[in-house]
């Protein structure tokens, strides 16, 4: 009977001790995890006590809280509705966060973990004092430019500072009010939702940084980078056909116009480049052949996450090609496929003398005090060998002047800006839905743009549809960082 009693009251033992275990684990190792789950509402609830703070562009407020005389002390606005929903997100009793509002949800409540010393104001009784302000590097007049070169059309403009990094615009459309996400009401709420999620054309992607597209002859950039770091030079002599019949398939690869690039046997790789001569590039990535194709790709951020404070689509390149793969890739077709952010980014290292820059959207952040919190998370992006030069700065400057002659004599001559110098290059890639126009260029060495409309209906080309939206928001680009 003492033996039995003796095995009753071990296993007892056992079992608080484990429950002891169990109930430390969980309020001292994953108390934060559990806190910050998005399935434990109590704490966005706990964070309507706080003046959360503003996403600020230049001087104004983007996203802002106000005080509210309901149980939930503050309501978060966004006064400029759409124009900035990508960036901003929203901030949501019911959904919880998106979009910059999810984040910086640490540095907007006032608890970032960089400052030691607010976390201590926390535990000290400070938990409720405002919320840090988050200084965007986005310019308004050049996020304005691109909403209204876009009128209303599906696609997304990205507009990148090739010395820093910095991204002075990313819009996109179709977008979303972020307001009635926000709202207080959660009828509200629910029905827009709903309404969002139904729409056939998708308005919360992020189609600047989240959706993957054929960048067509775009890629051709890609192309002559690795060319050039071979051994190539601008003035480098290949045939000019009208097919190039490609080994080992049938499905030879033809030029746009159907016909040759130009009056003679040979062309150049600048005039090759200036007219987007597809039987060109098809053959020089052959003769690079896929290894040379996909290494280049991949210094240039291809096959890589992107280090961005907002979650982005990986661009991609398939790790082996064979030879038909390897000739339609070189033409930005097949599995090839990338977003506009990461099309500007190449675009900006070709503009910077060849370094790949980590793109950001946070400048500073500030205290209630205006203390800086943090600055900007600028640098290299560097790869796996430790390093961020796709290229040569010798090779970035040819490259460069092609793509000026792009823009002064070829297929990008409606991306033209008297008095500023613009470079860039156009793509046309066929789809299933029809043709995906691109254009990517810079104008002067302050920025650098990605402009991708896909949806234009057959017969849109880069050269007449997507340049001139590139050319609208570049002129105001050059004028807003003339001098900076």
């Amino acid at each position: 009977m003492n033996r039995s009693i003796g095995r009753v009251g071990a296993v007892l033992i056992v079992m608080f001790g484990a429950l002891f275990v169990n109930l430390n684990v969980i309020t001292l190792l994953q108390a934060d995890d559990l806190a910050n789950h998005p399935a434990n509402r109590r704490l966005i609830i706990r964070e309507y006590d706080i003046p959360r703070g503003p996403l600020v562009v230049g001087e104004e407020a983007i996203a802002s809280s106000v005080p509210t005389d309901g149980e939930l002390r503050f309501l978060r606005t966004y006064p400029e509705g759409t124009r900035y929903a990508h960036l901003t997100g929203y901030y949501s009793v019911v959904l919880q966060r998106s979009g910059l509002e999810r984040a910086l949800n640490e540095q907007l409540t006032g608890r970032p973990t960089e400052v030691v010393a607010q976390n201590l104001g926390d535990l000290l009784g400070g938990a409720n004092r405002p919320g840090n302000a988050v200084l965007l590097t986005v310019d308004g007049e050049i996020q304005a430019a691109a909403e209204a070169a876009l009128a209303g059309r599906e696609g997304a403009v990205v507009v990148v500072n090739p010395r820093s990094g910095a991204i002075l615009a990313s819009y996109a459309n179709p977008t979303f009010d972020p307001n009635p996400l926000s709202s207080h009401d959660r009828t509200v709420i629910r029905d827009a939702w709903d309404e969002l999620r139904e729409r056939d054309d998708q308005p919360l992607v992020d189609r600047a940084t989240s959706e993957l597209y054929p960048p067509g002859s775009t890629f051709k950039l890609v192309v002559a980078a690795a060319a050039l770091e071979r051994g190539f030079a601008p003035d480098s002599l290949f045939p000019d056909e009208a097919v190039y019949d490609v080994p080992q398939t049938t499905a030879d690869i033809r030029n746009f116009a159907g016909g040759r690039c130009g009056a003679d046997p040979e062309i150049t790789l600048t005039d090759a480049m200036r007219v987007s001569c597809n039987t060109v590039f098809a053959r020089l990535g052959v003769e690079l052949g896929d290894d040379a194709l996909i290494r280049q790709a991949e210094r240039f951020g291809f096959n890589r996450a992107v280090p961005y404070e907002l979650p982005t689509a990986t661009s991609a390149i398939p790790q082996e090609l064979d030879v038909p793969a390897t000739a339609q890739s070189s033409l930005g077709q097949r599995d090839v496929r990338a977003t506009p952010l990461q099309m500007a980014l190449v675009t900006a290292a070709i503009v910077n003398g060849g370094q790949l820059l980590r793109p950001h959207v946070v400048n500073q952040v500030l205290s209630p005090e205006g203390q800086v919190v943090r600055g900007p998370n600028e640098g290299l992006w560097t790869g796996a060998s430790g390093d961020a030069r796709p290229l040569s700065a010798r090779s970035a400057e040819q490259l460069r002047q092609m793509m000026i002659e792009v823009v002064d004599t070829g297929t990008g001559r409606a991306a033209r800006i008297d008095g500023v110098t613009v470079g860039g290059k156009t793509g046309t890639a066929q789809a299933a839905g029809g043709p995906v126009v691109w254009f990517v260029g810079f104008a002067g060495e302050d920025a650098a743009i990605a402009v991708v409309l896909p949806d234009e209906g057959e017969g849109a080309t880069g050269g007449a549809v997507a340049a001139p939206v590139a050319r609208q928001v570049l002129e105001v680009a050059a004028r807003r960082t003339a001098g900076r």
